[in-house]
Formats: C-alpha cells, sequence, structure tokens
C-alpha cells in the first residue's frame, strides 16, 4: 500500500463550476440552455462553467460520449452535454457490525467491482486492517481500467462528524470518539471522506436514485437501526455537529422500552429488527434468534410477532410523519434490509403518517426503494465522489 496517492484537483474551482457539475452528474445529458434554467445560472456563466470540465474530460459533448477514452471537440453549444462516467475512479466501503463491504466505481457512481469480508472483530484496528486489505485489492483491480482513484469514502452508522472526520459513537461497533479518516488516510494513502451510512446513502440517492431532481426528500432506513438523510433545498444535511436526521431517537412513547441511547421509547427501540426480535422473545417465551425467524413467525400468522412489526410500523410512520411536519419534503424513500418485513406493517406506517401529518403535509409521495447493501457501500463512494468534486453537505 503506498504511502501517498497522487490524485487530481478537480478543475470545478468555483460554486457555480460545481452546481453545473453536479446537475450534470445527476440528471445529465443536458443542454447548456437546460442547464442555466435548472442552476439558476446565466448561459455566460454555464458555459464559462463547462468549458474547463470539457478541456479536463470530466464533461463530454453527449454525441462523442463513447467510454472510448475519445475527447470531443468544443463549441457546440447545442448539444448535450453528460459526465465521462470512466474519467475517474473511486472506492466506497461499509462498516457493519459482521462484515466489511467495499466497492470500485466509476465516477457516475456505477460500481465496477464488490468485495464482502466478514469482520470477526470490532474494535478499529481490525477494522482498519480489514479496510486496508480490501482497498490493496480494489486498487489492484483499479489499474485495468486505466484511470486514478481519486477518492475513498467509508460509511459507518451513528454519529459521524465528517467534517473532522471523526467517528463519534457508533453503537453497533462500540465505537467512542475515533478519528477514522485520518488513520485510514495513512493506512490507503488515499484522501478519505468519513460520514454516517445513511447521509451517505442520502447522496446517492440524491444524485443517481430515487431523489434525482427533488430539491427536498427524505431518506428513511429501516432494520438494524432506524435512519433518516435528508435533502433540503437540493443539499444533504449534516448539521452543525454532523447529526441531522436522527429519528430512530425521537422518544415517541415515554412509558416504551429502554434505547440503548438511554432514552425511553424511541423510534428504534420499538422498530429496529433487534427491538422486534426482543418485543417478540419477551411475548412469546420463545427462544427467537434472528430477524429472520422472527419474519417467519409473523408470517405465519403468529398473532404476537404480527403485533410486533405493527407496532413498528405505527412508530415508524409518526416518526415520517414527524420529519414531514418540520421540513415538508416532497418524496420520503423508505429503504433499508428491514423492508422484508414491509408487508408486515406497510399500513400501519401509512395510518400513522397520514395521522401525524398536519393538513397538506399528508401530500407527501412516500415510496419504498429496496437497496441490496453493496449501495451502503456505493454511497460511501458517493460522498468521496463529493468531496472530490467540492460539493460539500450544509
Amino acid at each position: 500500500m503506498p504511502s501517498t496517492y497522487r490524485v487530481e484537483t478537480f478543475p470545478a474551482a468555483t460554486p457555480a463550476a460545481s452546481s453545473v457539475f453536479t446537475t450534470v452528474l445527476s440528471q445529465g445529458p443536458l443542454t447548456r440552455v437546460e442547464l442555466a434554467r435548472r442552476t439558476g445560472l446565466s448561459s455566460a456563466a454555464v458555459t464559462k462553467a463547462v468549458r474547463p470540465l470539457m478541456e479536463a474530460g470530466y464533461v463530454v459533448e453527449a454525441a462523442d460520449a463513447a467510454d472510448d477514452g475519445a475527447r470531443p471537440a468544443l463549441g457546440r453549444p447545442a448539444n448535450p452535454v453528460r459526465v465521462d462516467g470512466g474519467r475517474a475512479l473511486f472506492l466506497g466501503v461499509k462498516v457493519t457490525a459482521d462484515e466489511v463491504i467495499a466497492v470500485l466505481t466509476d465516477l457516475c457512481c456505477r460500481i465496477r467491482v464488490a468485495r464482502h469480508a466478514p469482520l470477526t472483530r470490532s474494535e478499529p484496528a481490525a477494522v482498519l486492517d480489514l479496510i486496508a486489505s480490501l482497498t490493496e485489492e480494489l486498487l489492484a483491480e483499479a489499474e485495468g481500467y486505466g484511470v486514478q482513484v481519486q477518492g475513498l469514502g467509508i460509511a459507518v452508522s451513528g454519529d459521524v462528524d465528517r467534517a473532522a472526520g471523526v467517528v463519534r459513537y457508533s453503537p453497533f461497533l462500540g465505537w467512542h470518539d475515533i478519528a477514522l479518516a485520518d488513520v485510514a488516510m495513512e493506512a490507503t494513502g488515499l484522501p478519505v471522506t468519513v460520514d454516517n451510512d445513511v447521509r451517505a446513502l442520502t447522496i446517492a440517492e440524491q444524485w443517481f436514485g430515487g431523489g434525482v431532481g427533488c430539491a427536498n426528500f427524505a431518506l428513511v432506513t429501516v432494520g438494524a437501526g432506524i435512519g433518516c438523510g435528508l435533502v433540503v433545498n437540493g443539499r444533504v444535511v449534516s448539521g452543525s455537529h454532523g447529526v441531522a436526521g436522527e429519528i430512530g431517537h425521537l422518544s415517541i412513547d415515554p412509558q416504551g422500552p429502554l434505547c440503548h441511547c438511554g432514552n425511553t421509547g424511541c423510534v428504534e427501540a420499538i422498530a429496529s429488527d433487534s427491538a422486534i426480535v426482543r418485543r417478540i422473545r419477551e411475548d412469546t417465551g420463545r427462544d427467537v434468534a434472528d430477524s429472520a425467524q422472527a419474519l417467519e413467525l409473523a408470517h405465519g400468522g403468529n398473532p404476537v410477532a404480527r403485533a410486533a412489526y405493527a407496532r413498528a410500523g405505527e412508530a415508524i410512520g409518526r416518526a415520517i410523519g414527524a420529519v414531514v411536519n418540520l421540513l415538508g419534503p416532497e418524496r420520503v424513500i423508505i429503504s433499508g434490509e428491514g423492508l422484508a418485513a414491509y408487508d408486515l406493517f406497510a399500513e400501519q406506517v401509512r395510518e400513522a403518517f397520514s395521522s401525524a401529518a398536519f393538513g397538506t403535509a399528508a401530500q407527501c409521495e412516500v415510496t419504498t426503494h429496496p437497496l441490496p447493501f453493496d449501495e451502503w457501500a456505493r454511497g460511501a463512494a458517493a460522498a468521496a465522489i463529493q468531496t472530490f468534486i467540492g460539493s460539500e453537505p450544509c
């Protein structure tokens, strides 16, 4: 592993150029006229922003956009332009409680290679060794594409201060105040962006998924935890201290179960996979090993199991209602591994949301978007792309 890995400086040196590039990245191909309309910039400003991006090969005329390395001629402003995804590569890593997933993506965040490795020890040194090993593998794979890897993104659940590169608290890993960006940069030689896993996934959804074209939306994830990523006025919200959108820790039942955060009745303490399993164990007296067995019981008609999922759906729906009342998004996307049980609590989510949403906020579109675990690592790569092009969250 190299001690330093030389990377390029992205040519979008101004906010206007960054805005133009991210718009083409997420919504292209687009003509310059359409770019001006969507970004609110003048035609002259768009032309000025596009020129260095084309000269550096990051943006190409759509008519010449074959991934064969050919570079288009300049000066055909009527032609749409798009991002050349093969111009740069990025790595994304998602750390779970029992696995590390790593992907190699192009500039358009399309996964080229994916690797999964079991995580048997969660202390930071062991996780870092595994990240370094997977990074080395993917850097070797990247050599076959003929372009450089420009950054590494790492996504971790919990309280993550992206600006500082520090994992403040990750309950699933048992981490407190780990300067992950610095140590990962030293281990891999790459520029490293560390972000909360749900927030990173939100970036990918904003640019390449269910949030494309939405200025205001929320991504709610259900499964091992209950998370929420927020996009407001086109910007992913990270908060002043790196914490935003933590709907899993909205306390909706003062008499409810104790949450690992120390409060009672949190959405996560009611609706996470482990909370559902725990509730079924307590109410049935059965030794339910995991969420797969809980799901099997519920689908088999066990009333206690079905009641536990129904209660989870109500909690999630109320939390979504709170988000919609506060921010007024046009869309809420529900995702995560917990969608495997969505048929068991979809009705309760809808009913609780409709009851909690105030007035016309109830018109917010609520959709589901199942995503495999590789997509979480892709989200980490999207965070690295965001850092590289200088489009930072607010």
